[in-house]
């Protein structure tokens, strides 16, 4: 049981004091207490942990500061989307909204190689319109003698760039709590150039302890991928891990299932799971085209198999794009056969403006449906 209550309730109220003290009372209870600071507000949520089901609801509904009460079910206790839960479906960062009902696309370098490259990247970033990016400085790889990423020595000129040209949010994957430190201590050392949305690789989706750790920090928000070769189920439970230790602020990744089903495409796209994410849980979800394909080929109609997936991830409601672009792809030290090139950046935006708009017609067309279903039947 979650209670959620009044905004900027203070813990050293009397009425905070009389709460605490009532839930203390109960037996066989522990409480968690989540604090989530915004820009105007702190709101303050107490998990109850343990046998709820004899605690109702209307009750702890009348306990001081209690706002609204929320009567989870076993799964995804904190990120998951519960009967009659009507908690917000989005987070601010860096002044980006990310959530349900929002669209961003983070066009960049899967792993950073030289400043001129990410220069360029930002460059044609801010020329249309985008305030995101994706750019890789740890790169876990399969062969260990595979570039591994330039790690923090790319962080100060990543970020100051990023400054210089309006970029709020860049997706970085860290593999190892140190790659944590090094970016806080970058952007410290940057004056906060830009913000950082970290990324948990698919390889890492069940290391639990990074998990664990990278959950207990709250100043960057977390992009969790589908694992390898697990069920979605596996995946969400691993979003969280991440929550359960203070994180909310969670985007969910799929990025294709590794399986050679898949062929031609690097894996088997699984973006017809968008919809189901967003109804099990409250996170916005990310699709990642990209690794999902991993080549650069068209069909008869003259569009690329990347533009055609992320159109059906977009379709079906997603509210994130990962993808590949790369100033000279046949250069890139990382995925250069599945990299976009800078030139095809409008037509990319353009294409899922197409697609968003499709769905919101969609949605616009369900939410009709339903309203005339609601209507009375009049009698004859």
């Amino acid at each position: 049981m979650i209670l959620v209550l009044s905004p900027n309730t203070r813990t050293d109220s009397a009425e905070y004091r009389q709460l605490m003290a009532h839930l203390a009372g109960l037996t066989g209870i522990a409480t968690r207490v989540h604090n989530e600071v915004g820009i105007e507000q702190t709101l303050t949520e107490v998990y109850l942990i343990g046998n709820t089901k004899a605690l109702p609801v209307e009750e702890m509904r009348n306990l001081p500061c209690v706002e609204q009460v929320v009567r989870v079910s076993e799964e995804y206790r904190v990120l998951g989307r519960h009967h009659d839960d009507h908690r917000s479906t989005h987070f601010d960062y860096n002044g980006v909204r990310f959530g349900q009902d929002t669209l961003h696309v983070f066009a960049g370098l899967c792993a950073v190689d030289t400043l001129e490259h990410v220069e360029s990247m930002m460059a044609a970033l801010r020329d249309n319109g985008q305030v995101c990016t994706r750019m890789g400085a740890y790169k876990p790889r399969t062969s260990p003698y595979s570039f591994q990423g330039h790690g923090k020595a790319c962080l100060p000129y990543v970020f100051e760039l990023a400054g210089k040209y309006g970029i709020k949010v860049i997706a970085m994957e860290v593999t190892h709590e140190s790659h944590v430190e090094e970016i806080r201590d970058a952007l410290f050392r940057t004056g906060n150039a830009t913000g950082v949305m970290l990324q948990i690789g698919t390889r890492n989706t069940q290391n639990f302890e990074l998990l664990k750790i990278v959950g207990r920090q709250q100043d960057f928000p977390v992009l969790i991928k589908r694992g390898f070769g697990i069920t979605l189920d596996e995946s969400l439970n691993a979003a969280e891990y991440l929550a359960s230790e203070g994180n909310r602020k969670v985007v969910f990744g799929l990025r294709g299932m590794k399986t050679n089903m898949g062929d031609p495409h690097r894996n088997f796209v699984d973006f017809s799971h968008v919809p189901v994410v967003r109804r099990l849980t409250r996170m916005p979800v990310c699709i990642d085209p990209s690794h999902s394909v991993g080549l650069r080929a068209s069909s008869p109609d003259g569009i690329l198999d990347i533009l055609h997936v992320t159109a059906q991830g977009v379709i079906a409601g997603a509210n994130m794009v990962l993808v590949d672009f790369h100033p000279v792809p046949s250069k890139a030290l990382v995925d250069g056969p599945q990299a976009l090139l800078l030139k095809e950046l409008p037509l990319f935006l353009e294409d899922i403006r197409i697609a968003r708009a499709a769905y919101e017609q969609r949605a616009a067309l369900a939410r009709r449906h339903q309203e005339a279903e609601l209507q009375p039947v009049s009698q004859p």
